[in-house]
């Protein structure tokens, strides 16, 4: 999202809510037509999405891999500009494209729930539905913009329908907590690379793979249960699945708990391995005896 995000200064944030009110056909071929231009000219980020896609189906041959890529990339584009009418268009509009369905009843009541939701492209559509649709209270993790006019835009689009509260990284964990055992939804997205301290090595399609425990230790300090949200880009919108809870979990045993997190993942990503956010460097942390990937 950085590097689309940077693009965004120079055209200006008014474009985007203009190219939020073109017909979604149009939209998404746009999308694709930019997505081709990144492809073809961020050799770096291409590099990365082909990299990672290497270490993690080594038995594709290479032109699939190729093919996986694009797409990839071109789902990237057409995400970031569907936040145009995500964040922007009238709510009759934003409801018309976002289906939401599953096992929408593990959200009753007042249960303490974690949300997993997953780095696919659309996770920004599935928390909008969700948000739209699900009388509850809920708390997310946020990772502040370099740039501030950016950041604005993403924290006001992600808290504008429902009661949502974005927490820092360095705020720590105790209001998250405490949210959780008052009822509120924990909304988690831990499948990212922040670095080795804190984190575990556990594999992610054979691939030692320094995880953030947070799903284990948020579920256990704030006795909840753990569903998943899976958000799918579609010619129509998003199709947005709620999955049923985690059974057995957590275990206590935090290795094999991150483990089970990053199989689960690996299951959604073979499903859509296309919409999976393959520009992340995931692999850059490396534990001991294990040279660089990039």
């Amino acid at each position: 999202m950085s590097a689309l995000g940077k693009g965004l200064t120079g055209v200006g944030l008014s474009a985007m809510q203009w190219l939020g009110k073109l017909p979604l056909p149009w939209l998404r071929r746009l999308g694709t037509v930019l997505g081709l231009l990144l492809y073809g000219l961020a050799h770096t980020r291409r590099h990365v999405v082909l990299r990672n896609l290497a270490l993690c189906f080594p038995q594709w041959p290479e032109s699939k891999r190729r093919q996986v890529a694009r797409r990839s990339v071109i789902c990237l584009a057409q995400s970031w500009l569907d936040r145009g009418w995500l964040w922007h268009a009238p709510e009759a509009v934003v409801r018309k494209r976002l289906r939401l369905h599953g096992a929408l009843s593990e959200f009753d009541g007042l249960a303490p729930t974690i949300v997993f939701s997953p780095h696919f492209y659309g996770l920004d559509a599935g928390a909008t539905a969700i948000n739209m649709n699900v009388a509850r209270e809920f708390t997310s993790i946020y990772t502040p913009q370099a740039n501030a006019r950016v950041d604005g835009w993403i924290k006001a689009g992600r808290l504008r329908w429902g009661r949502v509260r974005l927490y820092q990284r360095t705020d720590g964990v105790k209001d998250n907590i405490a949210g959780l055992r008052s009822g509120q939804v924990l909304y988690l997205l831990p499948d990212m690379d922040f670095g080795p301290n804190g984190s575990v090595f556990v594999p992610f399609f054979g691939v030692p793979t320094a995880t953030v425990p947070s799903i284990a230790r948020f579920a256990r300090l704030g006795r909840a249960k753990v569903i998943s949200v899976v958000s799918r880009i579609t010619p129509s919108g998003y199709d947005v699945e709620v999955l049923p809870a985690w059974e057995d979990y957590p275990t206590g045993d935090l290795q094999a708990d991150t483990a089970r997190g990053n199989e689960l993942l690996e299951s959604l990503v073979l499903t859509m391995p296309e919409q999976y956010y393959w520009v992340h460097r995931r692999f850059k942390s490396r534990p001991p005896g294990h040279g660089p990937v990039y």
